[in-house]
């Protein structure tokens, strides 16, 4: 009886770590699919592609299971308050990007909901993209 217990008992332990081991490497991985989506939009630096870059890049980490989306939402929501602190400092209390973060964060949410980003793809981005 006492065997059985402590196989229950370690298996059970090892299922918990096994799953901690997975939510860390997607969170790993869906952290580098929001650095790849940023990078893209940088590099292509193209006029209104931006909603589709915050979509690919939540998309593409939320695929990688349920640590990705958790990237991908806290690099969101880190990325968007920042944003509104510099805006503050720009543009002073005046609301200027608030309507701009709105629809990034509805862009974000999009794409971590697994809904297809090149809904916000602007016509004639490069197709590397």
């Amino acid at each position: 009886m006492k065997l059985f217990t402590g196989l229950i008992l370690c298996s059970l332990v090892l299922g918990v770590h096994s799953r901690w081991f997975s939510f860390l490497g997607e969170a790993y991985e869906g952290a580098k699919d929001m650095w790849r989506a940023y990078s893209d939009m940088k590099e292509a630096n193209y006029k209104d592609s931006d909603k589709y870059f915050h979509a690919r890049g939540n998309y593409d980490a939320a695929q990688r299971g349920p640590g990705g989306v958790w990237a991908a939402e806290v690099i969101s929501d880190a990325r968007e308050n920042v944003q509104r602190v510099t805006d503050l400092f720009k543009h002073g209390d005046s609301g200027h990007g608030l309507e701009d973060s709105r629809a990034d964060q509805a862009a974000n949410e999009w794409g971590r909901s697994g809904k297809d980003p090149n809904h916000f793809r602007p016509a004639g981005l490069p197709g590397k993209y």
